[in-house]
């Protein structure tokens, strides 16, 4: 149940890459009443520890303490509320959208605004990758609704400390980088 002070939170978290640790892991969450609203998994450099980001909109109080119980987890290497520090944060998203003959140059020069790419065409739809932050994901995805989208589909958020130590974070201002 949201409210006021709710504020949403990236978390990274590296845990060995075993059998049953995204189980254990969400669990954390959904037990102490938080809904995951983003969940990417995969191997690191090290094929043996892999990194999960989790996006979650709740109470800091709380958080901070599924925070301390993942530290308890014997497979979690480190956790870290990325939010509290600067990051740079994406997520890809493929949408098929309805596009003939009369619509197809709309949708490409639309997409092209974006920095997105066709990657698939058909005579009566075609599918558009592009790749972001929230809000020019959101904002793509509301130009493509009146062509009608067919099927969407997302990666969900990956985010990663950003190298400076300027505590600016322009993954939300500044799409340049792509």
């Amino acid at each position: 149940m949201a409210s006021k002070n709710d504020q949403t939170h990236t978390i990274s978290i590296l845990v060995e890459n075993h059998f049953g640790v995204l189980a254990r892991v969400s669990g954390l969450f959904s037990a102490r009443g938080y809904n995951i609203d983003s969940l990417c998994v995969g191997e690191t450099e090290n094929p043996e520890i892999s990194r999960m980001t989790v996006t979650v909109r709740g109470d800091e109080n709380v958080l901070n303490q599924i925070i301390k119980q993942l530290n308890k987890l014997v497979d979690v290497i480190e956790v870290q509320d990325l939010t509290k520090s600067a990051f740079v944060e994406r997520e890809l998203v493929m949408i098929k959208v309805k596009a003939d003959r009369k619509t197809r140059a709309e949708v490409v020069e639309i997409a092209n605004i974006f920095r997105a790419r066709v990657v698939d065409v058909g005579t009566e739809a075609m599918i558009v990758m592009i790749t972001g932050a929230k809000g020019k994901i959101e904002a793509f995805v509301d130009m493509m609704k009146p062509f009608g989208i067919i099927e969407l589909v997302r990666t969900g958020t990956i985010a990663i400390e950003r190298c400076g130590s300027n505590g600016y974070n322009i993954s939300s201002d500044n799409e340049n980088d792509e």
